[in-house]
């Protein structure tokens, strides 16, 4: 039989939980390895819900890609002391495995497969950690994937060509890593975006009497060159490019004849409000 202090290392191996917590845990349950582990991670299912009302704004992205079939994600958790660790780290690469291999249809789907996996990194890392979202993206043989993944995995990009062009690929999808464009022509605008744009154009011509007192003909035209303008801020073809700014990027996939079929940028935390706590107020917190 393992000696106690044998038990206790194979039980902190298994699931990376404190030397405190598994001693305690192996008292509790008699010594037994199987319950003591299961006991942690309950306890980690506990202390994450303790933890429901904090942000997990930090984290990772990653993309990657094998064969016709690509993966892109997002995991967060709530400093980025704990998204710069190997734990971290590996825990995304886990998701990742998974996420390839089940292929959840859903963000629900997903996470009920991957509870007792971020069940056991929460009792290893102490934080609250989630899958934010995730897409799995398939192409035809003759398409390419290109991808690129800025500062480690701050931001993922993944971009679908028509063609057999792979430093193309990889470099454009560079530049939306860096230009953050939202859409990929003008023609891909939804209608109710592009109406929101003029009425916005329309309000602030409004407050200039030089344009409101022209022909109402002369005023569609300014609108509309406004709105062209404001959009192509984030129209990817209409942006200039990254590797040579002297062009736009519609002016180099035309030179290639290639077209950009689809793309995909994550950035973490974007969208979610971080939260702004001095340092000496949470620990006085988790002291409670």
């Amino acid at each position: 039989m393992a000696s106690v202090i044998e038990l206790i290392k194979q039980l902190r191996e298994r699931t990376g939980a404190g030397l405190s917590d598994c001693k305690k845990a192996l008292e509790t349950n008699g010594n037994d390895l199987n319950k003591a582990s299961d006991w942690l991670r309950e306890q980690g299912i506990a202390k994450s819900a303790k933890k429901a009302n904090r942000i997990a704004a930090e984290g990772l992205t990653k993309v990657s890609y094998d064969g016709n079939e690509a993966v892109v994600l997002e995991v967060n958790c709530e400093t980025d002391f704990v998204a710069k660790g190997d734990k971290f780290k590996q825990l995304v690469n886990d998701v990742e495995k998974l996420i390839k291999d089940k292929k959840p249809k859903n963000l629900d789907e997903a996470n009920a497969l991957l509870q007792n996996v971020f069940a056991d990194a929460t009792v290893a890392m102490g934080e609250k950690l989630s899958l934010r979202r995730f897409e799995i993206i398939t192409k035809n043989a003759n398409e390419t994937f290109g991808s690129y993944i800025h500062m480690g995995g701050k931001i993922s990009v993944l971009i679908i060509v028509n063609k057999p062009e792979q430093e193309l690929a990889d470099n454009i999808a560079m530049h939306i890593a860096a230009n953050a464009p939202q859409y990929i022509c003008p023609h891909c605008v939804p209608a109710e975006v592009l109406e929101n744009e003029k009425k916005i154009a329309l309000e602030n011509a409004k407050s200039d009497p030089k344009i409101m007192s022209r022909p109402q003909a002369i005023i569609d035209k300014i609108i509309e060159g406004k709105v062209k303008k404001s959009l192509s801020e984030v129209i990817l073809h209409e942006q200039a490019y990254i590797v040579d700014d002297s062009k736009k990027v519609s002016d180099v996939l035309k030179e290639k004849d290639v077209a950009v079929i689809k793309f995909v940028r994550y950035q973490v935390g974007e969208g979610i409000e971080k939260r702004k706590d001095d340092f000496a107020s949470e620990v006085m917190k988790e002291a409670q």
